[in-house]
């Protein structure tokens, strides 16, 4: 296992120096209520006092739910100013005005919410001299599972390096509130929606993948598929060079 002590206090003076090296107020992230973003907060928060956790909700009951208390509950137990921010009459507006010059299929409308809430970061950061904290995990990273352009946005991270199974130990080690230690990873794209179930396989299996090379043949096969079509993501936008 992982010096978790020694992480957590490499991972702050990260965070302390880019703060003051880039001249800014304070931090300002997305506190979803789950792991990842539970532990970029509190790494934050002890790095920079002047940190803000905005709860997102969006469409999805769940955002309203255990979502919501779960995001309260590490605000109230870490000390993180907390604000709320319901984007779902800006959703609703966008799918209204977007499907007047197109069909959304599935997908592109599950990524509204991401994006929306990437928007109101930046536009918190940008209004009161804040960097944007990512939360992205290396399992989610991986597997492309993020929305380009909405959660895969960020200034900084300071957890990409982390498996998911290894956010859940660090989380562990820093008593973090149990109920967003033990809940089932998701995004809230759409209601009922798990990230594992999604994927068609657990973030154990990914981990171990990635941690020692070994994986089931059916596990391979979704890896390499995922890793494969998402490989856009982790590129820099294609531009153009003269020749």
């Amino acid at each position: 296992m992982r010096d978790y002590q020694k992480e957590f206090d490499g991972r702050v003076a990260y965070i302390r120096a880019l703060v003051e090296r880039s001249g800014v107020r304070g931090i300002v992230f997305g506190n979803s209520g789950g792991k990842d973003s539970a532990l970029v907060g509190i790494l934050c928060k002890a790095a920079c006092e002047d940190t803000v956790g905005i709860i997102l909700p969006c469409a999805s009951r769940r955002n309203f739910g255990s979502d919501l208390d779960d995001g309260n509950a590490l605000a109230e137990q870490y000390g993180i100013e907390t604000r709320v921010l319901d984007l779902t009459p800006i959703r609703e507006t966008a799918e209204q005005v977007i499907g007047t010059v197109t069909d959304i299929n599935a997908a592109s409308l599950a990524n509204i919410a991401p994006r929306l809430r990437m928007l109101a970061l930046y536009t918190v950061a940008g209004s009161e001299g804040r960097l944007v904290a990512g939360t992205g995990n290396r399992s989610e990273a991986y597997m492309g599972y993020f929305t380009k352009w909405g959660d895969g946005a960020y200034d900084f991270n300071p957890i990409s390096d982390l498996t998911a199974t290894e956010v859940i130990e660090f989380l562990t080690f820093l008593d973090a509130p149990e109920s967003i230690r033990t809940k089932a990873p998701s995004a809230g794209l759409y209601e009922g929606q798990t990230d594992e179930q999604e994927m068609g396989i657990s973030y154990a299996a990914i981990d171990r993948f990635l941690l020692t090379g070994e994986a089931s043949e059916a596990d391979r096969a979704i890896l390499d598929r995922f890793h494969g079509r998402s490989e856009h993501k982790r590129r820099p936008a294609s531009t153009y060079v003269d020749p």
